[in-house]
């Protein structure tokens, strides 16, 4: 049964991706596009919890946390980028994916 269950969050979280990946594409901002990148590395994140729990192994959650933790590092990082070049009418703030 869990077999059954972890194929179907698979799919959904495939679907997750691709969507995300969709976003990361059509953005114009660089604020957007730390969203959808942010998006997709959870996706992943949660496509490997799900394969490590189908496995009931457990193999691979020290990666899913050096994964998350790099993850978070990189979104502050690009948080202070942007709040340190400001969101004047220039830096395209605003603007939504089209």
């Amino acid at each position: 049964m869990i077999t059954v269950v972890g194929i179907i969050c698979l799919a959904l979280l495939s679907v997750s991706a691709l969507l995300a990946a969709w976003f990361v594409v059509r953005s114009r901002n660089l604020v957007d596009r730390a969203i959808g990148i942010d998006t997709a590395v959870a996706v992943v994140l949660n496509g490997l919890a799900v394969g490590a729990a189908v496995a009931a192994g457990g193999y691979g959650v020290e990666i899913i946390l050096l994964i998350g933790l790099l993850a978070f590092l990189g979104t502050v990082t690009v948080a202070r980028f942007i709040e340190r070049r400001g969101a004047g009418p220039a830096s395209g703030q605003g603007e939504g994916p089209r």
